[in-house]
């Protein structure tokens, strides 16, 4: 082989091997975003987390005032409360869930006792911080369903070939989805609501 046929595959090899890891690096920074964008879309579910959580002992506190035979269902928020908080400080997503359908349980709970007592219902401070309470509730959902969208985007991307390659080799871990029982997505039994 001549001298200038080696230099020409020398090059076409070296052009080869730049191509090669110019798509890594794209690989790579496509999955640091989606990344990102998991660690942004927890962080917005964190803070609704933590300004419920700061509401829901005002809200307590201020039916307790007038339900003191319903402390169960109030008992059962704040309890679900501080599991919430726990598994929150510990980064837990699946212990999150479950603490999330215990209170939203208690919640509709305490807005179907609310709604049965007039003199509840027309209580100005029980009534603003049952609407902050929703509005939050509301908001939490949102931030889920974005949260879980992110999550599978960045779970797919690091499972397919060829990403999976820059996944394994720069230690991407997937993300878990933030779920909740399957109690939650059962169809309510409205017979014993009713009866309750």
């Amino acid at each position: 082989m001549n001298k200038g046929a080696g230099q020409m595959v020398w090059f076409i090899g070296l052009g080869i091997v730049a191509v090669l890891l110019l798509y890594a690096v794209v690989i790579y920074n496509a999955l640091v975003n989606l990344k990102h964008a998991v660690s942004k879309s927890w962080s917005n579910i964190d803070v609704l987390l933590k300004q419920r959580n700061e509401e829901l002992p005002k809200l307590v506190e201020t039916c307790r005032q007038y339900m003191q035979f319903e402390r169960d269902t109030l008992e059962r928020v704040m309890a679900a409360r501080q599991g919430a908080q726990l598994a929150q400080q510990k980064g837990d997503v699946s212990g999150i869930g479950k603490s999330e359908s215990i209170i939203r349980s208690a919640l509709g709970n305490i807005t179907a006792t609310v709604e049965a007592y007039p003199e509840l219902a027309a209580n100005q401070s029980i009534q603003t911080l049952l609407s902050r309470v929703t509005a939050l509730e509301n908001a939490i959902s949102d931030r889920r369903e974005f949260y879980n969208e992110s999550v599978n985007v960045l779970n797919v991307r690091i499972e397919q070939v060829p990403d999976v390659i820059i996944a394994r080799m720069t230690g991407f871990q997937a993300a878990t989805l933030l779920e909740f029982p399957a109690e939650e997505l059962r169809n309510p039994d409205i017979k014993a609501l009713f009866e309750s």
